[in-house]
């Protein structure tokens, strides 16, 4: 019914992802935007509102109001009121915002790591410490450490930033996880700001994704809560977010930070953001379908390739993967100079790691693996003479 299989050629038509290769032999599987089109819904509803014609300053329409409060509802079983709402166009910019709304300059900000990187330069741009918290492999998965994280907390850490699902390591945090670092923040007083673009793209059917806000009613008042349609329905370039922040004097500081600073969001991204909630479910369960296989695809062949090791992707369409074994100082390099486009794990917190988007169509996905697979057994056969 929808073809995720297709190769669309994005080189020169100013793809970040692809452009960063242009005239190479790489493919590029790092920054995480996906290589299939966007649902035929999603492009309809821009196609129409392109012809309308008309690119005046806009606002949310009241149909994208009602529709994100009947998701939120019906996924999570969340009561969310219309004024909670705050749109932004893009969600670093969310992070960014949380960083300087919370607390003052000099305060501290503790987040875990590995990382999306902007969680780990938002607190230092908005003048706060960083605290960071190295997650922990425990039996095959990674876990928060909540007695380090309670050892790091100083008298002025007033934030956390969670990342939930996690990026880069794949993880959906279970009810009990974050129910313990739920007792945590209550006990030291810290607002979170929690990072859920992710929530859609749960691969594993076993579990579910559970905003933190939703725990228990007083965690609500203490939580900035970030998502967006990009990374699910593949429209980041159309900049279109929000923050759902119940507590109205957070709300506040949250507005007053972004006043005269952070732009509006832009019509066709209200547009998108629109079609893709009310009509891009059976695209969105098909995309999961194909990602599931997908990933299912990596964990196979990473675990062949020596010198690697990975983990199962429970949520997201990235896979983590430690390239220490492989004894080079930049892992990422070495993938480059063998034709694929990785994300190298220092910007992340973890040097010697990378991080592989899977979010393209298979024969190009498995064209990458071979590469990866040829360099890895030429790298541990030269490192054994």
């Amino acid at each position: 019914m929808f073809d995720f299989d297709t190769v669309i050629d994005r080189r020169n038509t100013g793809s970040e992802k692809w452009d960063r290769y242009a005239g190479q032999d790489i493919i590029p599987l790092w920054v995480a935007d996906m290589d299939f089109r966007s649902p035929p819904a999603v492009l309809e509803a821009l196609q129409q509102r392109v012809e309308h014609g008309v690119f005046g300053y806009s606002r949310p329409p009241e149909e994208l109001v009602a529709v994100v409060l009947a998701m939120l509802r019906q996924e999570y079983g969340w009561q969310v009121q219309s004024k909670w709402l705050v749109w932004l166009p893009g969600l670093v910019c969310g992070l960014n915002v949380s960083c300087r709304a919370v607390g003052a300059p000099g305060d501290a900000v503790a987040t875990f790591t590995p990382v999306y990187p902007p969680f780990l330069t938002a607190p230092g741009l908005a003048g706060r410490e960083l605290i960071s918290v190295p997650l922990v492999e425990q039996q095959g998965r990674w876990e928060m450490d909540l007695e380090v994280l309670e050892q790091a907390i100083t008298p002025r850490t007033r934030l956390l930033l969670l990342c939930s699902p996690h990026n880069p390591v794949g993880r959906v945090w279970s009810r009990e996880e974050q129910l313990a670092l739920a007792d945590l923040v209550e006990r030291h007083d810290l607002m979170v700001c929690s990072d859920e673009i992710h929530a859609g793209l749960v691969l594993d059917s076993g579990k579910t994704h559970i905003p933190f806000a939703c725990l228990k009613p007083e965690l609500a008042r203490r939580t900035i809560t970030l998502l967006a349609p990009s990374k699910t329905w593949n429209i980041p370039g159309l900049g279109c977010s929000f923050a759902v922040i119940p507590d109205k004097q957070l709300r506040r500081s949250f507005r007053d930070v972004m006043a005269g600073i952070v732009p509006h969001v832009n019509l066709l991204g209200y547009t998108a953001t629109l079609a893709a909630y009310r009509d891009g479910e059976p695209w969105r369960q098909a995309l999961l379908e194909y990602l599931r296989q997908n990933r299912d695809l990596v964990l196979e062949a990473i675990q062949a390739m020596p010198g690697l090791k990975t983990w199962p992707v429970e949520a997201t369409y990235l896979a983590w993967i430690d390239a220490q074994g492989l004894g080079v100082a930049d892992p990422a390099g070495l993938f480059e100079q063998a034709g694929v486009g990785l994300s190298d794990g220092a910007p992340f917190g973890a040097p010697g790691f990378v991080r592989l988007n899977f979010g393209c169509p298979r024969s190009l996905l498995q064209q990458a693996l071979e590469r990866m697979h040829t360099v890895c057994v030429r790298k541990r056969g030269s490192a054994k003479d």
